[in-house]
């Protein structure tokens, strides 16, 4: 069972965990950000693929003391798969000049 608590303090940690993993996957995966609200999104959406797949493949990631690092490097890696696969089905690609 998931266990999921929706205070204002868990909001903003998951604000704060999507911007950072969404701004540092867009400039890695795109090599340009998505702006604050793009960003944002693939954040959250990253932090949600890469916990489904860290928990499907049984991987155990944890940086001892470093709770929201944690998050963001799991956030990271999910959203940079996402910006991949999008960019696999030509989402994201911009027209020819």
């Amino acid at each position: 069972m998931i266990d999921i608590r929706l205070d204002t303090d868990t909001v903003i940690v998951w604000i704060l965990v999507g911007i950072v993993a969404g701004a540092l996957a867009s400039h890695v995966a795109l090599g340009h950000g998505l702006g604050l609200l793009g960003d944002l999104v693939t954040g959250v959406l990253g932090a949600f693929i890469g916990g489904v797949l860290a928990q499907v493949l049984k991987i155990k990631f944890e940086i001892t003391g470093h709770a929201i690092i944690t998050e963001i490097v799991i956030a990271f890696v999910g959203a940079v798969i996402l910006l991949f696969v999008l960019r696999m089905l030509g989402f994201g690609r911009r027209g020819a000049h």
